[in-house]
């Protein structure tokens, strides 16, 4: 049966960017069907009755109806991370990797994973791209709850929590990626730690596995001073002329972060079509600089919004990620016109999905694509007045106005409530595992 979802602003984001300020979609099963203004909508009502259609209807009460957000860069796994040593200059090794070597396991990666689909739904984000371990825990977590998602296999050549080398990780993401192979929403991939903690050969072998399953390659790329301290030392090259020499970039590929890139770096990913997966919050947060987004875009270089992990960006929710991009980007361009809205809403949203190789499935709200869809409540103080539905989804919105979300038409989020889930039930049995690990004793660091 058919859902027609009217009354509502109607962001489709398609290559028109078709607005309609009285405007309806229509679903039939997982896919859109149609979308349009509200003056058209009694006659199309009309033809399906004709042809003995049944329909329901929901009252969208005059919320944005938008594609669902897509999230191009996460670790799920680190939620019980967040909020230790947020200050601390030498964090990573400090809190994270010992935390990650001695604490973590495959029950409470999973728990996590639960807990962050939880906060993406509720915050309307109906896409994930998360690359962590034991991520065929994260994989059957993602298919439960209903989000689509690419679970990405870290690949290191040093022992991790869930690998002994750099093989073996191979070959879990190898099942990963055939187990969910014909899966209508959920992948596996094989994602590469970084460019010097994964070698060239078991890049390639990545890739490889990565194409034959039709799914991203992504990892992290230009992020941190040892990185571009090390391969220039040692190669006299720059991350990505590190990757190209090893025919890594390309449409397929993803490089996250990518915040130190040369003008020539920013040629070369446009010259190959490499994605980029924009994550300002974790970025400035750690006061790694600012990526040259208006470039890579100026260039053609399409970029997604990501917010990395809990641990480094603390929240999973993109709304954050635009208003920081916006301010960021305009104050270090020192132009207040910089960056309209609406380009934002496209890193958010199209852009984002088409850098998880998934632009002709979702990211906007188009006939024959997945019934992706938020609404987002105006009944809130911050909601109003409406002039333009991109600014205020950019500039005013947060991920509190949320109330509805859908996946491959279904329900997920109903007025602010997940459908499938008790929130605080999957909070205390994430706390439940954390008491149960030695992360209760480190916990100390702080």
């Amino acid at each position: 049966m058919k859902t027609i979802i009217q009354n509502g602003i109607v962001v489709t984001m398609d290559q028109q960017m078709q607005v309609w300020d009285h405007g309806y979609v229509i679903i039939d099963g997982t896919k859109i069907v149609e979308t349009g203004p509200e003056s058209e909508l009694e006659l199309k009502k009309a033809a399906l009755a004709r042809v003995g259609e049944n329909w329901q209807e929901k009252d969208a009460r005059r919320g944005i109806i938008m594609p669902g957000m897509v999230n191009t860069h996460s670790h799920l796994g680190m939620i019980p991370f967040r909020g230790l040593g947020d200050d601390c200059k030498d964090r990573l090794r400090v809190f994270l990797l010992p935390m990650e070597s001695q604490a973590m396991d495959a029950e409470l990666a999973a728990a996590s994973a639960r807990y962050g689909i939880c906060e993406l739904l509720l915050s309307g984000v109906t896409t994930v791209l998360d690359m962590y371990y034991f991520e065929e825990k994260v994989a059957h977590i993602m298919d439960q709850m209903g989000i689509r998602g690419i679970a990405g296999e870290t690949v290191m050549e040093d022992a991790t929590c869930d690998a002994s080398c750099a093989e073996e990780a191979l070959e879990r993401g190898r099942d990963l990626i055939r187990a969910y192979r014909n899966h209508p929403r959920v992948k596996g991939a094989l994602t590469p730690h970084g460019t010097t903690t994964c070698s060239g050969e078991h890049m390639k072998m990545a890739l490889e596995e990565d194409l034959k399953g039709n799914t991203v390659f992504t990892l992290h790329t230009a992020e941190m001073d040892y990185e571009m301290t090390y391969l220039a030392e040692k190669y006299q090259m720059t991350p990505v002329e590190y990757l190209n020499s090893f025919e890594l970039l390309g449409a397929h590929t993803l490089t996250a972060h990518s915040i130190r890139l040369t003008e020539a770096d920013c040629r070369l990913l446009a010259e190959t079509k490499t994605n980029v997966a924009h994550c300002i919050g974790s970025n400035t947060k750690a006061a790694k600089g600012v990526a040259p987004v208006a470039l890579l875009r100026s260039l053609g270089v399409n970029v997604g919004l990501g917010t990395d992990g809990p641990a480094s960006g603390n929240t999973l929710d993109l709304f954050t990620q635009m208003r920081m991009c916006e301010n960021f980007h305009k104050n270090t361009l020192k132009d207040r016109s910089a960056f309209p809205a609406k380009e934002i809403v496209k890193m958010a949203t199209i852009e984002g999905a088409k850098a998880l190789g998934l632009g002709d499935v979702t990211g906007s709200l188009e006939p024959g694509k997945e019934a992706d869809l938020v609404i987002i409540e105006t009944d809130s103080p911050n909601m109003f007045p409406i002039y333009d539905p991109y600014s205020t989804l950019v500039y005013s919105a947060f991920a509190s106005n949320v109330r509805d979300v859908y996946v491959a038409g279904e329900c997920l989020v109903e007025e602010k409530r997940l459908v499938k889930e008790d929130l605080m039930d999957v909070r205390m049995a994430l706390k439940e595992k954390m008491e149960r690990t030695k992360f209760k004793e480190m916990k100390a660091l702080t």
